[in-house]
């Protein structure tokens, strides 16, 4: 049904969980794995304006997500399961992170697309949006979305 699987992870148990669900499916399937991070570089154009050094903030920010595609790597191992893995980043000040998976998704080949939903409603999901709901929207091939562990239902 599905020989390419595409996850996203960031750093938050979310993402963990939605890991782990991709690993025993793809595994399960007998698919081919590719985990990535993105590197939200939309908001380096405001440095100068603010002196800030952005070449460190961009160096501390790939840092971080080289951490977290090496998480990634070392849980699918702890299973014995072999994925790819990889670091890629948005392009322009105004491109969105959902923009960058659909992007890497359709370019890898991917039939399926696998990620973490937080759950935000309200205020928050106002201010801060929804990667999940954008990539629903933007993507052309199904997207599983795998809740926060440990979320209640709405009564």
């Amino acid at each position: 049904m599905y020989s390419k699987i595409l996850v996203a992870v960031d750093e938050s148990d979310t993402s963990l969980h939605a890991l782990k669900h991709a690993i025993e499916l793809a595994r399960t399937l007998s698919a081919s794995l590719r985990m990535i991070h993105v590197l939200d570089m939309s908001w380096l154009p405001i440095g100068p304006e603010m002196a800030i050094d952005t070449a460190a903030l961009s160096a501390a920010r790939r840092s971080v997500g080289e951490n977290v595609i090496a998480a990634a790597r070392e849980t699918a191992q702890q299973v014995g399961f072999e994925a790819e893995a990889g670091l890629t980043e948005t392009e322009t000040p105004i491109q969105q992170i959902a923009e960058v998976i659909a992007r890497e998704a359709s370019r890898w080949g991917a039939d399926l697309v696998v990620m973490g939903t937080h759950g935000r409603r309200g205020f928050q999901h106002l201010m801060l949006g929804s990667v999940a709901e954008r990539m629903v929207r933007l993507s052309s091939g199904p997207v599983l979305l795998i809740p926060s562990p440990g979320r209640s239902s709405p009564a």
